[in-house]
């Protein structure tokens, strides 16, 4: 049988768009991979080797063009972020700005991050996972679509440490109240906020360039941030 037919729902992390890279990003691309690209292989990472030293160890699912994922690196150089991307423009970006940068503690997967968790990331060895403005699939025959679903949701938790951190922000507010729902249910996370609702955006989440203008256009921004409990699933 195969794997469509038996697992015919799916979820996937992305919708794969096409485009050309610029310039900057294909020589990112060609020139960071070898020293920041990690090749999906189904086999569990090594975050100490891979770094060459020890820190938090911090997963981001969708970076985009990855400024963001830049600025919180350089803030926080003791960290190890792993950025995953499919998309090859928004990781040639990335390298570029690892390299013009000078950072030393990113690294970068382009594949599904589904299968990168499912795969590479051991069981309980994340500190945090982001999750910024992710794909809300507008259209309420798309909703079943979305990636915070509560399957993957207890996939996420799998991942992280006890007290580990869930971040995840959206501009779509059907989607924010999605998730909420989503993750409240979870009997493993612990809603960080005092109203069991949304929170401020932290200060580590530097503001996009989008959430500027959408901050001028007078569009909401709401993050979720959530703690792992010692409470698990059997």
């Amino acid at each position: 049988m195969t794997d469509s037919a038996q697992n015919p729902r799916r979820i996937k992390s992305f919708v794969l768009r096409a485009g050309r890279m610029t310039e900057a990003q294909q020589r990112g691309f060609d020139e960071g991979w070898a020293l920041w690209g990690v090749e999906y292989r189904p086999e569990l990472l090594h975050f100490d080797e891979l770094f060459g030293g020890t820190g938090e160890r911090v997963l981001e699912i969708g970076f985009g063009m990855g400024q963001s994922l830049l600025d919180m690196a350089a803030a926080r150089p003791t960290a190890q972020y792993l950025g995953v991307e499919v998309h090859r423009p928004g990781v040639g970006r990335l390298l570029h700005g690892v390299q013009e940068r000078g950072l030393t503690n990113i690294r970068a997967i382009c594949h599904d991050a589904v299968e990168v968790l499912e795969n590479c990331i051991a069981p309980g060895s994340l500190q945090r996972i982001q999750i910024y403005f992710p794909d809300p699939w507008h259209k309420k025959r798309h909703n079943k679509r979305r990636l915070i679903q509560p399957l993957f949701t207890e996939l996420l938790v799998s991942r992280l440490a006890v007290g580990g951190i869930l971040h995840l922000a959206t501009d779509w507010e059907p989607y924010a109240e999605h998730m909420l729902e989503v993750l409240n249910a979870s009997p493993s996370l612990e809603n960080c906020s005092p109203d069991g609702d949304y929170v401020p955006r932290p200060e580590e989440r530097p503001l996009t360039k989008f959430e500027l203008r959408g901050q001028r256009l007078g569009h909401g921004v709401w993050d979720l941030l959530y703690r792992r409990g010692s409470n698990t699933k059997t």
